[in-house]
This record gives C-alpha cells, structure tokens and sequence, in this order.
C-alpha cells in the first residue's frame, strides 16, 4: 500500500547569522532555494508545501508546482514553519521536513529517505553521515501533535531525541549535508 508523504521545504528564516536573505544567496551560478526545490522529487510526495516570508520565494515554488505558504511571523521561530507546513499538508501518513540551505543536496538522496520511509512507515527517517543524523527528516503522522506543540525555535531535533529508538538513518556521503549559515560557510564551498 502508497503511504501518503507529504514534504515541507522550510524557508522562512531570518538568516542572521548570515547577514541577509542567504536564499537568494548563489553557489555555480543557482540561488540556495533554487538548489533547494530542485532536490525534491515532486513525484514522491502527496502535496510539497514551501513555507516561506519572501514573495519572490513562494513565486518560484508555484513555478515548481508547490504549495506556497506564507509566514507572517518568522519571528516565532522553527516551530511556527513547522506548524503552518503541517497545517498545509493535510492528511498525510508522514511528513518530510527539507531545510533550503543544504545546496549540494541531491535529489536522488532525497528520494530514496522518501522511500526508505515508506517501507518503514512507523519509524523516523533521517539522512545521516557516518551514523550522524542530518537533514532533511521525515516523521510519521503519530508524530504531528509533539511537531505541532513545539514553541519557538525547537524543531524536530526535540521530538527526535525523545524518540531515538524510532530512527531510521540513511547514509549519504557529507557533503549532501553540509548547510550554509554563513557567508564564510557560501564562500568555502564555491572554491
């Protein structure tokens, strides 16, 4: 039997440590979240819901196809984006949370985490190096309310630690997880 997976490309941030709005930031020539909605196998998921604060974010994912969702309130950390990409998906039996700053990410990795779930259904399914659990994560539906109760800027890490026993990794090699929250960070991985 299809599960039903939806996907959430978190995009909201305010990118401080960054400096700026690091997702139309570049590496070879593509912003991070062209890079990033790039990565997402459109055909695996039920609905993919980009859960963003800048216009011109949520005109690029309706030009993927995407559900648009707009943050008012970035402000209110993690948990708000999560919140409101659940509140998007609907009745799904796992969600898939993506964060938009892992550029070298690829799409192949990604669906097979959206397949390794969906033979596992009940567990949490991670990407992982070398037994190091990354981004992105996906969760079972009987996760939703602990991901819809938390405040602030906790995410899913809080759920996942009190669950460890329900994770599933899937290795890829490091550099798919390697994220950008610097510039420093942007410049070491265009050389």
């Amino acid at each position: 039997m299809a599960r039903k997976l939806g996907c959430v490309v978190m995009a909201a941030g305010n990118a401080r440590r960054f400096g700026e709005n690091k997702l139309a930031a570049r590496l070879d020539g593509r912003s991070l979240i062209l890079r990033a909605l790039e990565a997402v196998p459109a055909g695996e998921f039920e609905t993919v819901a980009v859960v963003t604060q800048y216009p011109e974010v949520m005109e690029l994912a309706e030009r993927f196809g995407f559900s648009a969702v707009r943050n008012e309130h970035p402000d209110w950390g993690i948990s708000h984006t999560i919140r409101l990409g659940l509140e998007a998906l609907g009745d799904c039996a796992g969600a898939m949370f993506l964060v938009s700053d892992q550029p070298l990410l690829r799409r192949e990795s990604v669906r097979a985490l959206a397949e390794l779930w969906k033979s596992r259904p009940e567990n949490i399914a991670a990407l992982a190096h070398n037994g190091v659990r990354g981004n992105p994560c996906v969760f079972p539906a009987r996760f939703f309310p602990e991901l819809l109760a938390l405040q602030e800027d906790r995410g899913g890490n809080t759920v996942i630690r009190r669950h460890e026993e329900d994770l599933i990794l899937l290795e890829v090699p490091k550099q798919e997880l390697t994220d950008v929250d610097t510039p420093e960070a942007l410049k070491e991985l265009n050389r």
